[in-house]
This record gives structure tokens, sequence and C-alpha cells, in this order.
């Protein structure tokens, strides 16, 4: 690649053709800049990119919209798309106790048989409270595992939280910061048309529809994107962003450059910058997710999303997305989320289709082995960053040391977890960081 010197000054190069790695380099074309997206992978969208699931055009990793997702709504229009959010009555289950439940509303909460009523009421409070608190700085100063202890009692966090906490993060469940675990309850929430009634929505055609459409707008305003082309090394001297060099050797220049890569791999980019550059980005722990995806006959339940607290099955919970997305057979997500390090992660997929099947078949056991159609495994070393306690100080500025070098993940929008609005939300600030640096 050869970019020539008048491009040069005003070039944006991006780093990862995520949600956020797109929504930057469009919302820096948008400004005037000449960008230029570099993608390790074979197509945009990161998390949110589909594959050909036995036919059928999907996401690789499961995504919905909430009520709250405004960000996301406002760049659909902005885009042509509106109307392609189509909102659906959802509603969640709790498998306990070798039973399936109802659960997510006041009357399945009091229905429910693995509580008692003090201690359905000190649940039902934090729930609600939730919803309606906005300041979390002190929440994360303390554990998800205290926060729930001192609202719900330590019989109903063993019971109900821990299982849940501890198949997702592992060694790392007592560390999770509340305010990470405050936002998602927040958020789901508040995504209710009415106390009793939870509305999720979905886009029509799937997320790919919101990933293609910001990339041939890019494409429009004479951005490039390049897929298959990793980044090995950021460049920068005397202080300043020279741009990149890729993999294959070819180096991209630029005076601005936007990483919105998981963190983990920016480290690596960063090998030749001093230590105490990279520590804090090196402290930042990430967990992986093996995802095995069934295309079945039959419906699983009712619900969207069934959290699973037993000791028979080695996952949290599992998503029936054809509950969200009318689809033309049951789409089931099961993810096992762990550690790299876990010696379960490097299993073989037949292994995590078996325990896949086993878990969908104690919710439903009317599943058998005809109604199977097809199955997918999906592995992503760096999944869901870990947000410790205290994990707002830990987290650089997007704006690096480095004059022209901003790096994000999703992890800097916490507390709130990764989703395509905050993605969204969170690059508009990273391009427009570009001009204001500019201007100062």
């Amino acid at each position: 690649m050869s970019f020539d010197g008048n491009k040069d000054a005003n070039r944006v190069i991006v780093i990862g053709a995520g949600p956020m790695g797109l929504a930057a380099a469009y919302y820096a074309a948008k400004a005037g800049r000449a960008v230029t997206v570099f993608e390790a992978d074979d197509r945009v969208g990161g998390m949110a990119a589909h594959f050909d699931f036995d036919g059928l055009s999907i996401e690789r990793f499961y995504h919905f919209c909430c009520l709250s997702d405004v960000d996301t709504l406002a760049l659909m229009d902005e885009l042509g798309m509106n109307g392609a959010m189509k909102w659906v009555r959802t509603t969640m289950g709790f498998y306990a106790g070798g039973a399936l439940y109802d659960w997510g509303d006041p009357i399945a909460l009091l229905k429910f048989p693995g509580l008692n009523f003090i201690e359905k009421l000190r649940y039902g409070m934090q729930a609600f409270t939730s919803t309606k608190r906005s300041d979390w700085r002190n929440l994360d100063r303390i554990s998800a595992e205290d926060w729930f202890i001192a609202w719900c009692g330590r019989s109903v966090y063993e019971r109900l939280w821990k299982p849940l906490l501890a198949l997702k993060f592992y060694d790392h469940a007592g560390e999770i910061s509340a305010a990470w675990m405050w936002q998602r309850i927040k958020r789901l929430g508040n995504s209710r048309k009415s106390l009793f009634e939870e509305r999720l929505g979905y886009i029509e055609g799937g997320s790919e529809r919101l990933m293609i459409a910001l990339a041939d707008a890019i494409r429009k305003t004479g951005g490039e994107i390049r897929l298959k082309t990793p980044v090995r090394r950021i460049l920068f001297r005397d202080g300043a962003a020279l741009g990149v060099e890729l993999a294959s050797g070819e180096r991209a220049l630029g005076p601005h450059v936007v990483s919105t890569a998981p963190i983990p791999h920016v480290v690596d980019m960063l090998a030749e910058a001093p230590a105490d550059f990279t520590a804090p980005y090196a402290r930042i722990k990430n967990i992986g997710v093996v995802c095995v995806m069934a295309k079945l006959k039959k419906s699983v339940s009712p619900h969207f999303w069934v959290n699973i607290s037993d000791a028979r099955v080695e996952i949290p919970g599992l998503v029936e997305f054809s509950n969200l997305r009318p689809l033309p057979n049951t789409i089931v997500y099961v993810p096992f989320y762990m550690p790299q390090g876990n010696p379960k992660f490097s299993r073989p997929d037949a292994d995590f289709v078996s325990d896949a099947l086993a878990a969908i078949r104690l919710v439903n056991p009317g599943i058998g082995e005809k109604d199977v159609i097809a199955t997918h495994v999906g592995r992503l070393r760096y999944a869901q960053p870990v947000c410790e306690v205290g994990f707002s100080a830990m987290i650089p500025k997007a704006q690096t040391a480095i004059r022209g070098l901003q790096i994000a993940d999703t992890c800097f929008y916490y507390p709130e977890d990764r989703g395509v609005s905050e993605s969204v939300k969170f690059a508009r600030g990273l391009a427009a960081a570009i001009s204001s640096a500019e201007a100062a």
C-alpha cells in the first residue's frame, strides 16, 4: 500500500472492523478524514458478524438490543435503516432444582419455590432499586459477591448467583465488580414495556445488516476496508503515531491510529513500547468463549434466555435466539466461558457439542437425537473482559501519551457490558477526539 503525501496528513488508520472500529471509521470519514480499516478476519462485524449455519445467515455470537440502545437506533436512522429494528416480547427462565421456572418478573419471583418470602422480598428490592440507580461509583469499590450477599443474604447468593458467576469467570468470580453486574441488571430491567413485559429487539436480517451498512457508508466516502489483513505493530516515533506495520511487512502511514482490537492483541502490537506504557493494558484480564450453536426441530422452552444452576452441566445458561428473531427452525446458543488457560478450552468440538446437547436436554428432556438438525462450534480467545473491583481506575485514557494514538476496546465503556450501542457511542467520541486534538 502506498498513500500519497497529501492524504497521509489526513489519514486515520483504524485497527479492527467490529462495531466500534466500523463506527469510529464511519464518524471519522463523515468528518472529512481519509480512512483505512484493517481487519484480521475475512469479514466485517467482529462478534456481530454472521456466518452460514447450515444455510442460515446468522450471528456467530448472539446479539440483542434493549430499549435503551438509543445510539444504535440513531445510527440506523442515519444509515437509512429506520424500521429495521423489531421489538419482541421476550421472557426469561431459570432452571434450578431439576425444574424450569419462569423468571424475571414479580409474579415469577413470588412463584419460585427456591426462596422463602423474605429472600424473595430482598431479591426483588435489589432488582427494582438497580433499575432506578444511576450512580455506580460506590459499586465499583465492592465485589458483586459482597453486593449480592448484602442485599439478598449468603444463602441466596450461594444458590442463585454464585453458580452463574463461577461458570462465567471461574477463578475470577469473586473479583467481579458490583458496578458491572448492576449495569447488566439495570439494562435488562429497564428494557420493558411494563413491570411484567420484557421487550428486546433484533435487526431484521440480523446484526450483519448494520455492519454491512456501516462498511458501505465508509467506502462511499472513499474509505478503504482491508480484510484478512492483520496488524503486526503500531508504529510511533518521538511521541507521535506514524501508522502501522502489517503482518505482511507492509507499512501503512498516517498520523492518526485508532485501535479497537481486543486489548490482549494491542499488547502484542506494542511489544516495542516501554514496559510502563504497556503495563496498564497487560493488567486487564480477558476470558474466552466456546459457543455451541444447535439447529433443532423443536423448541427448548418458551424463553429467550434461561439461566441454569445445576451441577450436572458447566454452563451458566442458554439462549434460544429463535424466540427473539423469527427463524425457520429453533436456534440455540450455548456459551462455555472460561479462561484461555483452562485445559477444557482446547477440547475437541465434539465434546462441547455433547455437553451443550446435554444441557439442552436437561432443560427439555423431550429433545432427542432426531431433533438435532445441525451444530456449530465457534471459539473466541478474547470474548469477555474481567471487570474486577476498582476497574474504573484500571482503564487507561483512550487517548494515549503517544500523540495521535487512541486505544480502546469494549471494556473502556465500563460499567456497561459489551454491546453494539455502547460501542457506537464510544466510537463517536474516538472520532471527535481526532478533531479536538488538532484544534488544541
